[in-house]
């Protein structure tokens, strides 16, 4: 594992801000967390047992994690779907309800300004996005369609992550019909008395579900489900080598504004009716740009690598070939608790990105050796029905 669990986590908050708190922020200090700044929260890194523990638990069983700092937000009137396709480049129209897609935010280069969960719902879009992004996204929302559609920021709800293969266990004692749901579907439950919308998905690569609830029922539920005999907390630490064996991009590090889509190896979530050609190809932001790379291909790549000392590599770690050459850098790295070797991601340019290719990372002056492979590290385990 990382010696430091939040350098691939995302931006931690400066030390003088003021932090704010999830409303399970009390449940976490009871619970022995050690908490750290983080996107501008007071967020639990780990507990007790540990991340290689809280990983496991995950990758075993079921693992509870504090979300509630991402930004939850609700898309309201007939012309959200094509209002928000003027900003993504997915298929948001032709969703179901009760459906969910992942998407992304663009820029006129083609550059990603933050990536996101869509969910449609019976009367309206449910938007997650990231926390260091929630504020940039709102505004960005607001200016580019907020004359066509409502927006409406949920910041009294919470977001509860339970992933792992026996989350489905777990929760069916608190809402039985969750076992009806598959990958990527959502629905409205109750949980110890509250309001819920759930979705079985989660950013593990494992089975799981992601619970927007109540903030005045957040603890409530979390103790409910902590309460089960599967489930046991777990931290930023864990999710984050958990995703990134699940080969996940974390934005801010493995995607920016400077990585189109293409470049990032996300062209899967581009349906073919938002391409060249589609019914409905183009119309937001970089379109051409994107356009270009999905018909002619990018300059670089993003890549997995496989470690082959057993050196850790970390990110902004230089990759160069035998020779010296420069070709790419690593932007995120650890030891992978399930595969036991270290991994990483990284932008390589496009000649050396195939599988199989030798590079070597640099590290405090040393070459490390490391191999492009395909990504997931750890195979995904979703529940698709």
């Amino acid at each position: 594992m990382s010696a430091d669990p939040l350098a691939a986590a995302g931006a931690p908050a400066s030390q003088a801000e003021p932090l704010s708190r999830t409303p399970l922020h009390a449940l976490h200090v009871e619970l022995g967390a050690r908490m750290v700044p983080f996107a501008g929260y007071d967020m639990p890194v780990q507990y007790p047992a540990g991340i290689l523990a809280e990983h496991t638990a995950c990758r075993t069983a079921a693992a509870l994690f504090d979300v509630s700092h991402m930004g939850q937000l609700r898309l309201e009137g007939a012309d959200a779907a094509a209002a928000l396709e003027t900003l993504v480049p997915v298929d948001v129209q032709g969703l179901a309800v009760g459906r969910q897609r992942y998407a992304f935010f663009t820029n006129d280069a083609g550059g990603l300004l933050d990536d996101l969960m869509i969910t449609r719902r019976e009367t309206d879009l449910l938007l997650v996005v990231n926390a260091a992004c929630k504020a940039a996204d709102t505004a960005h929302l607001q200016q580019h369609i907020g004359a066509r559609c409502r927006i409406v920021p949920l910041p009294e709800r919470a977001l509860l992550a339970l992933q792992g293969p026996l989350a489905v266990d777990a929760l069916a004692r608190l809402a039985p019909g969750v076992r009806a749901l598959t990958f990527m579907t959502g629905g409205a439950f109750t949980l110890e008395g509250a309001e819920c919308y759930l979705t079985r998905s989660g950013y593990t690569g494992e089975d799981g579900f992601e619970i927007s609830v109540p903030a005045e029922a957040a603890e409530r539920v979390a103790r409910a489900l902590l309460a089960q005999p599967e489930v046991q907390p777990a931290g930023l630490g864990a999710r984050d080598t958990l995703r990134l064996e699940a080969g996940l991009c974390l934005y801010g590090h493995d995607i920016d504004t400077t990585t189109t889509p293409v470049e990032a190896g996300l062209t899967w979530a581009i349906q073919k009716v938002r391409r060249a050609g589609g019914d409905r190809a183009g119309g937001y932001p970089g379109a051409a740009v994107v356009d270009a790379q999905l018909a002619n291909g990018p300059a670089r790549k993003r890549a997995g690598l496989v470690g082959l000392d057993r050196v850790p590599v970390r990110e902004g770690a230089p990759l160069v070939l035998a020779d010296g050459r420069a070709v790419g850098r690593v932007t995120s790295g650890t030891v992978g608790p399930t595969v036991k070797q270290p991994i990483a991601m990284a932008w390589l340019e496009t000649a050396l990105a195939s599988a199989g290719t030798d590079v070597f990372a640099e590290v405090r002056g040393k070459r490390v050796p490391m191999r492009v492979t395909a990504m997931p590290f750890a195979p995904h385990r979703y529940h698709r029905g």
